[in-house]
């Protein structure tokens, strides 16, 4: 092989590295978007690599037909590929906000198929050319692969670690479409003696990568704009964190709201009808709460409840997420809600997944609290499985209680009782409660604890602004339309079975019962 020959060849292999490294971040990037915009971020990711892998399917097949002007055909998929996945993630907000309900999922599947129908023809077109300039066949595919291989491997780590915590979902499609487009023309001038009115293609390149780099400065502010239509108040603080989206949203009478992915986490306007019915009730169930601990909760606003009795020692409190717990430390409207409850020296923040804390620790605790987001994905479903319950009942002092939001059970009925069932099926007695809160509706709970619970003989003494000792029993009154006895079609009755992390159904009943919500 010639110098000229072995100069080429190596710029195939480089181009093909990084344009491989563009498609995988293109592909994560879309299951990041479905999973934010329209839930269920194992169905989404599940979906979209489904469907990019078909599409490079397709890409492949069809690059079968081009056997002549291969760089420019490269080229010209790379600025395809830099233009399309460029603008993804900009155009999915702007649909998502202005397009009727549905058209944002029709959006992202075609998108993932046309960007991994694009990504798939290339990677054909190079090996071709590889070959076409002296590299033997076997070789010049073993080498391309392996720097598509590679690539993919570079570009999912730079996803989650550099491109997603540092520049967000909007910001990264641009800055990862001017690559390719930056490496088309590259391929273009080291290429030029092959390519006919090269200006031509320059310019348009050009103009692309002009289009792009405006976006990488101003989309994302246009962006904003379309997503505060997703939200009813206007956004006061809006931050992608290493595992979620974090929105505060501020209304009319200064009512603030978190939202975590998209959804509702509180509303300050009520509430206090959650988390005095999530707190009170164990504190003053348990024999002698001195030692509390909070799996969740990291606006700290459960820890402001629990601080409210002197007999409180200790508080740790678990949140897996550290861009949560610092908002609640610093923001003014949080620090007004939660009284600067995490500041307090009776609190210690762990900022690590629950499960992992509840298997690593060798610490009991008098009260536990198991305050976390409902179980919409996997990751968040082990959370509500026999395997975690069981690591909670581990941990709890003889004479302790504990309290375990639950899910509605007027919108989820089969998900709270399934929940119910999960924890009573570790060999706990629980006792069933719910509440209404304007901004949730009707919302349940699960009290356990190693002995039997009477919720008659329990007296809320400390101020509260609606649990009351006489209502608290009340509260376990359930409605014809919220009873745990669930009628099928048929008349029959359905047994109800423990969710554990073999047998994950709890996903599917809850993604069934909230779909029409």
């Amino acid at each position: 092989m010639n110098e000229e020959a072995l100069r080429k060849s190596t710029i195939i292999y480089w181009a093909s590295g990084i344009v491989s490294i563009c498609g995988i971040i293109f592909e994560v990037l879309f299951g990041a978007l479905g999973s934010y915009i329209l839930g269920d971020g194992v169905k989404q990711y599940t979906l979209t690599i489904s469907l990019f892998l078909t599409g490079m399917g397709i890409g492949a097949s069809l690059s079968e037909k081009v056997m002549k002007n291969l760089i420019i055909s490269f080229i010209w998929v790379e600025f395809c590929v830099g233009l399309i996945g460029g603008f993804s993630s900009f155009t999915m907000f702007g649909i998502t906000a202005f397009a009727p309900a549905g058209t944002d999922a029709f959006y992202l599947y075609f998108i993932t198929i046309l960007v991994g129908a694009l990504t798939g023809f290339e990677l054909p077109i190079l090996i071709r050319k590889a070959n076409e300039i002296g590299v033997k066949l076997n070789k010049s595919t073993a080498r391309v692969l392996f720097s598509d291989y590679a690539g993919g491997l570079i570009g999912g780590l730079l996803f989650v670690f550099l491109l997603r915590p540092q520049f967000g979902m909007v910001k990264s499609a641009f800055l990862v479409g001017c690559v390719n487009v930056i490496i088309a023309l590259t391929v273009l001038w080291l290429f030029r003696k092959e390519i006919r009115r090269l200006m031509v293609h320059a310019f348009c390149g050009i103009l692309i990568l002009v289009a792009l780099i405006i976006g990488l400065l101003f989309g994302e502010a246009a962006a904003f704009k379309f997503e505060q239509k997703l939200y009813k108040d206007p956004i006061l603080h809006m931050e992608e964190s290493k595992y979620q989206k974090i929105i505060l949203t501020q209304g009319a009478e200064e009512d603030v709201r978190l939202f975590l992915n998209g959804s509702l986490q509180f509303s300050s306007a009520d509430e206090y009808r959650y988390h005095e019915v999530l707190i009170h009730p164990t504190i003053v169930a348990a024999e002698n709460p001195e030692n509390v601990l909070i799996l969740g909760g990291g606006d700290g606003i459960a820890a402001k409840e629990v601080l409210k009795y002197d007999e409180v020692k200790q508080i740790t409190l678990v949140d897996l997420d550290p861009a949560v717990t610092e908002l609640a430390n610093t923001n003014e409207r949080l620090l007004k809600l939660n009284d600067g409850s995490l500041k307090s020296d009776k609190v210690t923040v762990n900022n690590m997944d629950a499960f992992q804390f509840l298997e690593e620790s060798d610490k009991w605790f008098d009260v536990i609290i198991v305050d976390l987001p409902d179980p919409n994905d996997e990751s968040l479903n082990k959370l509500y499985t026999k395997e975690f319950y069981s690591l909670v009942r581990n941990h709890l002092e003889p004479g302790g209680a504990a309290m375990i939001q639950a899910t509605s059970p007027v919108f989820a009925t089969e998900v709270y009782w399934t929940i119910a069932e999960t924890v009573a099926s570790t060999g706990l007695y629980t006792e069933n409660l719910h509440v209404d809160v304007p901004s949730f509706g009707n919302w349940g709970f699960v009290m356990a604890s190693r002995e039997e619970i009477d919720l008659e003989a329990l007296d809320i003494n400390v101020p509260t602004r609606f649990l009351t000792t006489d209502l608290l029993p009340s509260l376990a009154a359930f409605g014809v339309d919220e009873d745990a006895i669930i009628e099928e079609k048929n008349g029959n009755v359905k047994t109800l079975k423990p969710n554990t992390l073999i047998d994950p159904h709890l996903i599917q009943l809850y993604e069934n019962a909230w779909k029409n919500y």
